[in-house]
């Protein structure tokens, strides 16, 4: 989050003071993301030091108040002209949580995406109901007009942000399942290999030899077969 351009912005429709610009800031967008005292001055004296801003006096309490430079001017303008640069991605706190959660011992990634889920869920219907009433603030063109369409974009950025999320979520348990299931039939396809290649070499499926089948033994060992020896000649028929 630009702070520093945030400020800028708003010291273009003239000189604010530093809570004043801290209260200006919030009620553009909403609180969401809040500033303290501390951070606008902080804020501010680096604006100066870089002569994007100046103190101009102060106003009838005692404020000292800051003005925009031209140079101040020129970095609002090439702020807005440029966009917003998304090489170098923000640090997304859920998305290192879901990577760090895969293979985690003790944890359930599963858990953990239903837990975001409910969450996400309740944001995205506390976001539409304030889009409601910021609608509806928006329809009756009240003295913050200009505040309440700001609010109004930035919620409608927060919603689509809670829907990308939601979808993310989904398909991250989506790919889960199906990474699970394939694991599983990869699994099952190689035990069915294994046991076919171990009875094909004559072992077991838990990899053990198999015991030898006896056979009737051959050769020497066979017991040999008994035959009737030849008559002898009859020395009666050979006188003859």
């Amino acid at each position: 989050m630009s702070i520093r351009h945030g400020l800028l912005a708003l010291l273009e429709r003239g000189p604010r003071y530093g809570s004043q610009l801290r209260t200006e800031f919030e009620s553009r967008t909403g609180s969401t993301w809040p500033l303290n005292v501390g951070q606008v001055y902080t804020t501010l004296n680096r604006l100066e030091r870089d002569g994007m801003v100046a103190q101009g006096g102060e106003d009838a309490a005692g404020h000292a108040l800051y003005a925009i430079t031209d140079s101040g001017r020129a970095e609002l303008r090439t702020w807005f002209e440029k966009p917003v640069d998304r090489t170098s991605p923000a640090r997304d706190e859920l998305a290192i949580k879901l990577a760090m959660a895969v293979g985690a011992s003790g944890v359930d990634i599963r858990d953990v995406i239903q837990s975001q889920r409910r969450h996400t869920v309740k944001a995205m219907q506390d976001y539409t109901r304030l889009k409601a009433q910021a609608l509806i603030a928006v329809e009756s063109g009240g003295a913050r007009e200009r505040d309440d369409v700001a609010w109004l974009l930035v919620l409608e950025q927060l919603i689509f942000q809670t829907e990308a999320e939601a979808r993310w979520l989904d398909h991250c348990e989506s790919r889960l399942i199906r990474l699970s299931a394939t694991a599983a039939d990869t699994g099952s396809a190689t035990a069915t290999t294994t046991r076919t290649a171990r009875a094909a070499t004559g072992g077991t499926a838990d990899g053990t030899a198999e015991a030898p089948t006896a056979t009737a033994p051959t050769g020497a060992d066979t017991a040999p077969t008994r035959t009737a020896p030849p008559e002898a000649a009859s020395p009666v028929a050979g006188a003859r």
